[in-house]
């Protein structure tokens, strides 16, 4: 599933495109995602002005002009393709798992291609984002002002799962998954296994750094392609090639060549050096 900086890379590369440009033709090509489209899906959106793109954890905010929200979420295997017409104005051949293609005044498509078909698309009031049954009890934002040692103490407290998984808690903090929990956790020297409520003080200072650092260093490579993920321009990223753990059971640590462990925690791979972190 795409993380934060995967779903944060494709914001950027689609502001270009559609920030301030009309959604002059939307086309729903199914009836559902995850769950039914909102009613009237297509026709709400057609003639609607995007005045602004952001990213709220794992979500895309589509701010419209007469005040709704489109919220999308890329699911599993989710993709927002830009797709630019040829020389001869002709229109690319649509893929049977482009289920809603967004066409601008400008002629630019951006394609919602899903092979799954778990990801998420609603209509939402601007002025009851916060109170949205996916956004109401997000936690701070890792890369926001809120999110620092202290705050991540805090929610920490009396916390006996392991770090691991209260990481993965969106409530503890939002956006966070796999992949960047495990690289966040070797950067600061924390095991896995560690209980949440022992990461205080200066553990908690070194983790929010850690985790701030690793994400801001995936985004500026693209995020990590795996599977299914590409940017919005069908560019792969390439964060994949630094990983310092995850994924590379067996092999040598960067920092002292302890081979690398792998564990399962709450049904998912778990990747740390046992000597690094503890």
């Amino acid at each position: 599933m795409p993380e934060l900086p995967e779903v944060e890379t494709v914001v950027r590369g689609l502001r270009p495109k559609l920030e301030g440009h009309v959604l002059q033709r939307v086309e729903q090509r199914r009836p559902d995602l995850r769950f039914p489209f909102p009613v009237d899906f297509a026709q709400r959106l057609t003639g609607r002005r995007v005045e602004a793109i952001r990213r709220r954890a794992k979500y895309m905010l589509l701010q419209l002009d007469d005040g709704q929200v489109l919220l999308c979420h890329l699911g599993m295997s989710g993709r927002m393709m830009i797709i630019e017409r040829g020389r001869d104005g002709s229109r690319v051949p649509l893929d049977r798992h482009d289920h809603v293609v967004f066409t601008t005044e400008a002629g630019t498509e951006v394609r919602f291609n899903d092979a799954r078909r778990f990801g998420i698309m609603d209509l939402i009031d601007g002025a009851a984002l916060d109170v949205h049954p996916l956004l109401r009890s997000l936690g701070p934002e890792p890369l926001g002002n809120d999110f620092n040692g202290p705050a991540l103490a805090a929610a920490l407290k009396g916390k006996r799962t392991p770090i691991k998984a209260a990481l993965l808690d969106q409530q503890v903090v939002a956006g966070l998954g796999n992949i960047y929990v495990c690289e966040a956790l070797f950067s600061a020297g924390i095991s896995p296994r560690r209980a949440a409520y022992t990461v205080q003080g200066n553990r908690a200072e070194k983790l929010a750094a850690a985790v701030r650092q690793v994400l801001t260093r995936a985004i500026e490579a693209g995020g990590s392609s795996l599977r299914d993920y590409v940017q919005a321009n069908g560019e792969l990223g390439y964060f994949q090639h630094e990983w310092a753990v995850y994924g590379r059971e067996g092999e040598a640590c960067r920092r002292c060549g302890t081979a690398i462990k792998r564990l399962v925690q709450s049904g998912r791979s778990t990747f740390y050096c046992s000597r690094c972190q503890k």
